[in-house]
C-alpha cells in the first residue's frame, strides 16, 4: 500500500454503532501531537484488517512443527522472496505495535498489509526493531529500542 505525503496519522479504531450512524474515535495522542485539530474537516480512508471470520479459523489452526520444510522452502525461495518483501533481515525500522497475536506477541502491518511480529511488545507502543527472519507471508522482529510514542 502506497502512503500519501500528506498522511497525517495513522492509528487503529473500531467502528461504532449509533442510533443512525457510525463512528471512528480519533484517539487524544492524534490531536496532541498538533498534526490535527478539533472541529477541522479531514479525508480519512478505511484499511480493513483481517476479517473476524478469518482471524477465527487462524486461531484455530495448529501450528505446525515444521521447522525444516519452512528452512528449505524459505531458501529455495529467498531470492524470488526478498524482491517482493517489503522488508529485508536486518532491516531497522521504527514501528507502531497495532496488536496482540495468539500467542501474545506484539503484531505491527508495514507496506501493503505485511505483518510483522514482535515478542514482548504490548499494543500502542511504538518501537525500533531489527527484522530478524522474513517469510512470503509474515516477518519477525525483536525490539532494538523502546520510543516515546511522540517521537
Amino acid at each position: 500500500m502506497d502512503l500519501p505525503d500528506n498522511l497525517l496519522c495513522l492509528f487503529t479504531a473500531e467502528l461504532e454503532e449509533t442510533d443512525d450512524s457510525y463512528i471512528i474515535e480519533v484517539p487524544a495522542r492524534e490531536v496532541s501531537k498538533g498534526q490535527l485539530q478539533p472541529n477541522q474537516t479531514y479525508r480519512a480512508a478505511v484499511v480493513q484488517t483481517a476479517s473476524p471470520k478469518r482471524e477465527a479459523q487462524t486461531q484455530n489452526k495448529e501450528r505446525p512443527d515444521s521447522t525444516a520444510k519452512h528452512s528449505e522452502d524459505h531458501s529455495q525461495n529467498h531470492e524470488q522472496t526478498n524482491r517482493e518483501l517489503p522488508v529485508e533481515k536486518g532491516e531497522q525500522r521504527t514501528v507502531d505495535i497495532e496488536s496482540l497475536g495468539d500467542q501474545g506477541d506484539g503484531i505491527t502491518r508495514v507496506e501493503r498489509g505485511y505483518v510483522v511480529i514482535v515478542p514482548d511488545t504490548e499494543p500502542n507502543e511504538r518501537v525500533r526493531i531489527e527484522i530478524t527472519d522474513v517469510s512470503k507471508n509474515v516477518g519477525f522482529a525483536e525490539v532494538i529500542e523502546r520510543k516515546d510514542y511522540y517521537e
